[in-house]
C-alpha cells in the first residue's frame, strides 16, 4: 500500500525539481508507522530524485523532533542552485496554463470553456497577458476530480473559467467545480479585537 500510494509523492519531488532545486522531503512520523515503512518511504524519495527524505517528530517533541531536518535542510541549502521559472511570461495565457496541466498535474492538455476563453482573450487584450498563473484547483488530486488519486495520466484539465487579481498580478483559472475565498476588506478585523483588562474577556471576535 505504501508503495502504491507513493506514486502521488513521486510526482510532487518530480515537480519540484522541475525548478532546478534540492528537494527535502519531510516524513512527519505518526505513532502507528513502523520503522520498516518510514525506511521504505526515505528509500523511494531518495530514488525519485529528492535530495534527502528525513523522519521528523516535531508534532511530539517541538524543535527537537526537526533538528535532524533542519540540518538536512541546511546542507541543501549549501548546494549549487540552477532556479529556473516552468515558463515564460511572454507565453501567451492559455499557453502557460496548459505547461502548468502537462508538466505539474500530468495532464494531456486543457479545455477551455467559451467563458474562459472569452476572459483570457479580454485580459490579454487589456495588456495583462504577461502575468502569472495562480491555479484554482482541488488538492486533493493532481485532476480536477477529488477522488481521483495517485498520479494519474492522459485527463484533460477542464477550465471553467479565467479570472484576474490585477493588484495581486496573476490570473487564476478555475478548474473544475472549484470556489474561491471572498475577497477581503481593506480593513482588518484584528484592529477590533481587543483583551479587556478588566474583564480578561476578549471583545471584538463576533
Amino acid at each position: 500500500m505504501v508503495e502504491k500510494g507513493f506514486s502521488n509523492l513521486a510526482k510532487q519531488i518530480d515537480n519540484a525539481r522541475k525548478f532546478g532545486i534540492p528537494v527535502v522531503v519531510c516524513i512527519n512520523a505518526f505513532t502507528t508507522d513502523t520503522k520498516k515503512e518510514l525506511e521504505l518511504v526515505q528509500r523511494m524519495c531518495r530514488e525519485s530524485g529528492a535530495f534527502d527524505a528525513v523522519v521528523s517528530n516535531h508534532w511530539a517533541l517541538g524543535g527537537q523532533g526537526a533538528a535532524d531536518l533542519a540540518r538536512v535542510v541546511q546542507l541543501a541549502c549549501q548546494e549549487q542552485s540552477h532556479f529556473r521559472f516552468l515558463y515564460e511570461l511572454d507565453l501567451s495565457l492559455e499557453k502557460k496554463i496548459e505547461v502548468i496541466a502537462r508538466e505539474i498535474y500530468g495532464a494531456d492538455g486543457i479545455e477551455l470553456s467559451p467563458l474562459a476563453k472569452q476572459n483570457l482573450k479580454r485580459y490579454e487584450a487589456q495588456g495583462f497577458g504577461r502575468l502569472p498563473i495562480c491555479v484554482a484547483k482541488t488538492h486533493l488530486s493532481l485532476t480536477h476530480d477529488p477522488n481521483v488519486k495517485g498520479a494519474p495520466t492522459g485527463f484533460v484539465l477542464p477550465v471553467r473559467d479565467a479570472r484576474a487579481s490585477i493588484g495581486a498580478g496573476f490570473v487564476f483559472p478555475l478548474i473544475g467545480t472549484m470556489t474561491t475565498m471572498p475577497g477581503l476588506g481593506t480593513r482588518p478585523c484584528i484592529y477590533d479585537i481587543d483583551l479587556n483588562l478588566d474583564t480578561l474577556q476578549v471583545e471584538g471576535l463576533f
